[in-house]
Parts: structure tokens; sequence; C-alpha cells
């Protein structure tokens, strides 16, 4: 299979595109710098044309590109930026998809569980409509780009991934050195719900989907098994061999006056079950937080 991913430099694309290549894939990474090597095109995912003629003949297309929600504080400009990186380049890659001599066969598409929002801990899955934080209203606009791509008929998968737990990036990699310390704070009261997967399933999960030729639409990329703030924190304590004092928090008024609006990513609870997948046959390596830190954190 020939493959195209873009953000192949991140947590999540560098993990897919080494796992492709070990099974005898062809990768082709989209890049916006000059191309450095025959297996990278250059592309403008902000341009009407994206991608252009180069990306006839592909198997599958892989968006994974967008800018960091957690990377700086949510200002005008940012909170631009983020949206932009979104539904301006899925829009661009989808248009340019659709008009392709050979279209590939499938379109898999970076999403997020921030399209449900804050629903104070209650179960959701996939048939649950858009909340209405800015998040939400991102996630819904950014689905909704790829329409071209699934108007010419090419099958669409939506990948609505919760919190990705690899070591070497994302929000692991940030909570798990004062973890390693036994210093890491619940933030607020520690109840919010968050939703997760190990960076091995969210690999496996993109693969069982790229393969499934009936799979369209929506897929919430979340272990089955959603923790707290608080239990998290816990695991990643025990996990260090550290002593969990639960009494050491961030009270949520000063999460809101440092961060700004970005602190809903911390104090956000959904607790957002992955019914599509299961119901399709998909079985989790990691279904538990204890074993998805035992796996992915360096030993």
């Amino acid at each position: 299979m020939k493959v195209a991913v873009t953000g192949s430099s991140g947590l999540v694309g560098t993990a897919l595109t080494a796992s492709l290549r070990a099974d005898g894939h062809q990768v082709v990474r989209l890049v916006r710098r000059p191309p450095r090597g025959g297996d990278e095109l250059r592309w403008d995912p902000r341009a009407a044309d994206a991608g252009g003629p180069p990306l006839a003949d592909f198997d599958a297309v892989v968006h994974l590109a967008g800018a960091g929600v957690a990377e700086h504080r949510w200002t005008a400009a940012y909170k631009a930026e983020i949206r932009a990186s979104r539904v301006l380049s899925t829009g661009a890659l989808a248009s340019a998809l659709a008009s392709a001599a050979a279209r590939p066969r499938v379109f898999v598409v970076a999403s997020a569980i921030g399209w449900y929002g804050d629903t104070g801990g209650r179960e959701v899955t996939e048939d649950a409509p858009a909340g209405r934080a800015f998040l939400s209203r991102v996630v819904h606009d950014w689905e909704a780009a790829a329409d071209p791509a699934r108007e010419a008929g090419i099958r669409v998968v939506h990948l609505r991934s919760g919190l990705v737990l690899g070591a070497s990036g994302g929000v692991l990699a940030r909570l798990a050195l004062p973890a390693r310390f036994g210093l890491l704070p619940r933030f607020g009261d520690g109840e919010q719900v968050m939703s997760w997967i190990s960076l091995t399933d969210e690999v496996r999960a993109i693969r069982f989907l790229l393969d499934g030729a009936g799979r369209t639409g929506p897929y919430n990329l979340t272990a089955p098994n959603p923790v707290t703030d608080g239990e998290l924190t816990a695991a990643l304590h025990t996990a260090f061999g550290r002593p969990d004092f639960s009494l050491l928090r961030v009270p949520a008024t000063l999460l809101k006056l440092g961060l700004g609006e970005m602190s809903s990513e911390l104090l956000t609870s959904a607790r957002v079950l992955p019914a599509r997948l299961l119901e399709s046959g998909f079985a989790f390596e990691h279904p538990t937080v204890g074993t998805a830190l035992a796996a992915e954190l360096p030993r």
C-alpha cells in the first residue's frame, strides 16, 4: 500500500510511519519545507491546490497535521492558528483528492474528543452531538472540511482521539517528569474524567481503520476505561515507584489565571467510550491505564 502522511514528525505520525514501513508499505511524508529525500513531498496546507498532482496514485492519505492545542496560551491569534491549521488544511487536501485523476481509496483525518466538550463525566459515544466550546466548534468544522473527498466517493474516517499516552511526546512526556519525583499534582479537584489511549493502540486503531473497507465516519480512539485526573496521577506515581500525595493540587482558579482558556484542556470532564471500534471487533492491547503506562514508559 502506498500511503501519504501529513504530521509525520509528531508523536502519532512518527509511530504510524514506522509501523507501516516495518510491514513493507510505502510511506511518503507530506512536508511544508523543501523535501530531503525521495520519500517526501512538499505541500502547502493553506493553498487551495494543496498536494496537487503528486497526490495521484496513492492508496491512502492520513492527515495528522495541526497546531498543538496545548503548545501556547490561547490568544485570539493562536486560536485562529489552531482552527486554520486543521480546517483549511483538511479542506485543501480533500479538494485535491477529490479532483485527482487517480483517487485514494481512503482519507483518514485526525480529529479529537474535543467534539463532545465538557459532558460532566457523562458517558458519550460517536452518536453524541458536538458541544459548544471553542474546540468543539473547531472539531465540527474540521470534520466537515473533509466533505469534498466524501462526496467524491472516497472513504473518509475521522479519528476522534483522546489523550495519547506515549513517552516520547504529548501529555505523558509533560506529566512524566514531575511524576518521576513524586511531585505531579492533581489539577483542580482531580475528579474530571480523562479519556485516553496508549500510543500503541492509537497506531493499531489507525491501521485497523485504514484496512477496513466498510469503516467510515467518526471513531473514538479512546481506551474503554477512562480515568479521573486523580487516578491518572496516582497511576503515574505508582509506575515510577513514588508515593502519591493526594493533597498536592493546583486549584482550578490558578490554572485559569495562568493558562486562560487553555486551562479547559486540563479541567474538562468527558467519559468518551470507543463504541464503534469495539463493535467493529477491535481489541485493545492496553485497556487499562496501568497496563498502558507499563508498556509506554521507558524502563
